[in-house]
């Protein structure tokens, strides 16, 4: 919001947080080849693991698809990374990663929703659609769904999920839209998902983190943070 990347700040905003996972969005520039907005020698070193989706490869300039991504901790262990394209005018997509977690398996998706309504939902019947095929596992979906109203109808669009109940996130200095989401599978419980205010969260991107902890039925946890655009 400053009008300057700093990829190290948005990294201390991250640390701050305490999460374990995080789902981002925009994690590449906007221009082709898409370099990573935050370098791989830097994530590294703060002690995160990419969880690379760049159909490129590790060694590619991106680290997403369409821009999305996640990063791990340790003590978390990937048993699958898949890409999946969303209808739309937009040229949108979702990440899926199949997760050995303190909680078990895992299945995590992370996605950034059209601009239009019309579109928002023909992405998430794609996203539910995609869940029909796969085994019943504990399921996490997070991104920013880019949604200003309310999110029941989204949530019809993907049966299999429900939508916590969010605070506003965007814009960041003043937030107003609970534009960031969090869904779960009837395998998960959570804390009410809340928004990460410390500086220099405010202005190091122009979404807040949205942090939740996720609970199964047995004792552990593991807390996942949905935040956008590390562009900045």
């Amino acid at each position: 919001m400053d009008l300057r990347r700093n990829p190290g700040r948005t990294l201390d905003v991250l640390a701050d947080t305490g999460a374990q996972l995080a789902v981002l969005q925009e994690v590449d520039k906007r221009l082709p080849p898409r370099p990573a907005a935050l370098p791989r020698e830097m994530v590294r070193a703060a002690g995160w693991s990419v969880l690379d989706f760049s159909p490129l490869g590790p060694g590619g300039p991106s680290l997403g698809w369409h821009g999305n991504t996640m990063l791990t901790r340790p003590g978390i262990g990937v048993i699958s990374l898949h890409r999946l394209d969303l209808p739309g005018f937009e040229p949108r997509g979702a990440i899926r990663a199949e997760l050995d977690t303190p909680l078990g398996p895992l299945r995590v998706i992370g996605t950034h929703l059209g601009l239009r309504r019309r579109d928002r939902l023909r992405q998430l019947h794609a996203l539910s659609q995609m869940l029909e095929r796969l085994n019943d596992r504990p399921t996490v979906l997070a991104g920013d769904v880019n949604e200003w109203r309310s999110i029941t109808t989204l949530g019809h669009a993907i049966r299999q999920l429900r939508f916590l109940d969010s605070p506003p996130s965007y814009p960041a200095p003043r937030p107003l839209g609970a534009l960031d989401r969090i869904a779960l599978s009837p395998h998960l419980s959570a804390t009410r998902p809340k928004v990460h205010t410390a500086q220099p969260a405010r202005i190091a991107s122009d979404h807040l983190p949205l942090v939740t902890t996720l609970r199964t039925t047995g004792p552990a946890d593991c807390n996942v943070l949905s935040d956008r655009n590390p562009e900045g």
